[in-house]
């Protein structure tokens, strides 16, 4: 049998230690082919050496062909381990699903070795309680740093900001941050930035932006996907001009961004103008960014642009997938999104819960309740898919649909989750729509018991009271909203003219041509009623 490539070919004692860096390096990608250096190292004694251990586990524990568990293993074996090895398996085991090893191993540090963590060792410890949402029994750490002087050391103190920003401690990562003598790296500014978004104080998140010294494209792309994240999406669409003006290139992370607010803005310019940057510019069309463009066109009305891409794209993820059914499923295209839903069962794709959530409205749009039940059951017995509650609402909505209601009540009855706030306005919208009013009464008074400040329950059967003549009820129902101090959200609508999206609210005059858009409404209004006068 001809040796691995990885092995060393009569290794002397000398060369063995000295090149063992480089060929785990160079020659050594699998599990495999570590697991005959590991034998010949045994075979040979030098496994005893630390020197020669210690990169062993380094490849086991932090490389993306190891393995955490052998390197473990490979850890419980070394009798003496040096300050490295006990950085490297607790690094390991901060970056794996298992961060809570990490935090017993630094225990274990503590009280069974006679080496004494260092400042490489705390950034993996917070890196641990990052990944397992501890940001308060990582302040416990945080106070030993400081005991230790090591406040001072940006690697730590960014790692510390790290982790109070995800789990939503604002106020103690802005204390670091603030404190005068230390001077933040880039790093330290966009988790700033980013964490500050990602917990609503977007305005802070931009003040912080406007200071930074320095800013690279990572800073540009927080702050971009930070105004998506809340919602404020001309806003992002301004910062990238902005961007663009000073000559500095997006990442595939922020051309990501821009399209989602061109979905979410109904902005079909924007978006194709979107597209063809990312072509001039040959960015890379990844899964990420082909769905992000599918979805930008569906959810733009552009459904034949969104279909086009999709045929044309050649490296098609499953995400891919699931956002043309579900763009089909949205756009009046139901039974090209069941359809397609086929073609990607033959495919080397295995449909997922997402999947299932755009085929499953596809039904509900189409009337297509027998269909729906099938796909409900394939789901489970074939896919083995447990139903979310979102797959639940989509059976309910398409049972209601059709006026199945007692059948509805039924699977809400038997099913193991508890019916949400979605599934219950569903529900009485179908009541309100087949005039069901007993039932609808029934849906009413469960959606307000399931949370009491939700208007729909109320807004709803006021509707179904004065679309059926019952003018009393329906006002009656409208007086317990104001008594009750319940706001119900505002209508919201947009327009895309000239490239330009306009946003309009139910009974707003803020539009800076509000004036003229009344006026001309009044005038349609007025000539309407002389064409039904004359008419008559």
């Amino acid at each position: 049998m001809t040796p691995s490539s990885c092995l060393l070919t009569a290794p002397s004692p000398l060369t063995t230690i000295k090149d063992l860096s480089l060929v785990l390096e160079k020659n050594c990608t699998t599990m495999r082919e570590l697991h005959q250096i590991h034998a010949h190292l045994i075979k040979t004694g030098h496994i005893q050496l630390n020197s020669a251990s210690s990169r062993l586990l380094a490849f086991c524990a932090t490389s993306s062909g190891g393995d955490i568990n052998y390197a473990y293993l490979l850890f419980s074996q070394i009798p003496n381990p040096n300050l490295f090895i006990w950085n490297t398996i607790i690094r390991g085991f901060s970056q794996s699903p298992r961060p809570e090893v990490a935090i017993s191993l630094f225990i274990d540090m503590l009280t069974t070795s006679s080496i004494q963590p260092q400042r490489l060792t705390y950034p993996s410890l917070f890196k641990a309680y990052t990944q397992m949402g501890l940001a308060h029994d990582g302040a416990q750490l945080h106070g030993r740093v400081l005991k230790l002087g090591l406040q001072t050391d940006p690697f730590i103190m960014n790692t510390i900001i790290y982790m109070y920003l995800n789990s939503g401690f604002c106020s103690e990562a802005r204390k670091i941050f603030c404190v005068d003598n230390l001077d933040f790296d880039v790093v330290a500014w966009n988790s700033m930035i980013m964490g500050l978004a990602k917990n609503g104080e977007i305005d802070e998140s931009r003040r912080l932006f406007d200071r930074m010294p320095l800013r690279n494209t990572v800073s540009w792309n927080s702050m971009i996907s930070g105004y998506v994240r809340n919602m404020k999406l001309v806003e992002a669409l301004d910062l990238f001009n902005q961007m663009q003006e000073k000559r500095i290139k997006p990442s595939e992370f922020t051309m990501v961004s821009l399209l989602n607010t061109s979905a979410r803005l109904g902005s079909l310019k924007q978006g194709e103008w979107i597209h063809e940057y990312i072509k001039t510019n040959n960015m890379e069309l990844n899964s990420i960014v082909i769905t992000a463009i599918i979805d930008m066109y569906c959810k733009c009305g552009s459904i034949e642009k969104a279909l086009e891409f999709f045929a044309n794209s050649p490296s098609k993820g499953l995400s891919s997938w699931n956002s043309m059914i579900l763009g089909l499923a949205t756009n009046g295209r139901e039974y090209q999104a069941i359809d397609l839903f086929s073609e990607l069962e033959f495919s080397n794709f295995k449909p997922d819960d997402v999947t299932f959530i755009g085929v499953l409205t596809a039904c509900s749009h189409a009337g297509l309740v027998e269909k729906a039940k099938m796909y409900f059951t394939l789901m489970s017995k074939k896919y083995e898919i447990m139903p979310s509650i979102k797959h639940y609402n989509c059976m309910v909505d398409a049972l209601g649909g059709v006026g199945l209601l007692e059948e509805a009540v039924e699977l809400i009855r038997i099913m193991p989750l508890e019916p949400d706030a979605i599934m219950w306005t569903s529900l009485l919208s179908s009541c309100r729509k087949h005039q069901n009013i007993a039932m609808a009464q029934w849906t009413s008074r469960k959606l307000i018991e399931f949370d009491p400040n939700e208007s729909s329950g109320y807004v709803l059967m006021s509707n179904m009271f004065a679309g059926l003549g019952q003018f009393e009820l329906a006002v009656g129902r409208r007086c317990l909203l104001k008594e009750k101090r319940i706001e119900k959200e505002i209508g919201c609508s947009s327009i895309e003219v000239n490239g330009e999206v306009h946003e309009f609210v139910s009974g707003g005059r803020l539009h800076p041509q509000a004036q003229e858009i009344y006026a001309l409404l009044d005038d349609w209004i007025q000539s309407y009623k002389n064409d039904e006068s004359g008419l008559l």
